[in-house]
């Protein structure tokens, strides 16, 4: 999150691009209306740590920008998940964290929506 605030304009966009992607691909596919929203965020939260504990050994190179941007946005959904999933109650800097990323993947969410409304020119 700190490399998100300190970016520039265009990275943030690239930042949205990303952590909207992460968000729409740790959507569970699961289509059983019992489960409450909890449960999905978890199942959420869950496949996107997934994606984060394959990719570390990648983005441990600071130089190649792209694997820390797909990792740190894999990470952002995961705490934002998490957070919707009522998992920070007792660890409030958690709790703090978490509602910042809910906050990101929002308007990443929002951003892509706004670009994709947009009427193309040619």
């Amino acid at each position: 999150m700190q490399s998100y605030l300190t970016s520039s304009e265009l990275h943030k966009q690239q930042y949205y691009q990303v952590i909207a992607g992460a968000a729409a691909a740790c959507q569970a596919g699961v289509s059983d209306p019992s489960l409450e929203n909890e449960t999905l965020a978890e199942l959420a939260a869950e496949a996107a740590m997934k994606v984060v504990k394959i990719r570390v050994p990648e983005a441990k190179d600071e130089h190649d920008h792209s694997a820390v941007l797909i990792t740190d946005a894999y990470a952002t959904v995961a705490i934002a998940y998490r957070r919707a999933a009522a998992a920070y109650t007792a660890d409030k800097e958690m709790e703090q964290l978490g509602t910042a990323a809910v906050h990101l993947v929002t308007i990443a969410n929002s951003f892509m929506n706004a670009e994709s409304e947009q009427p193309t020119t040619h």
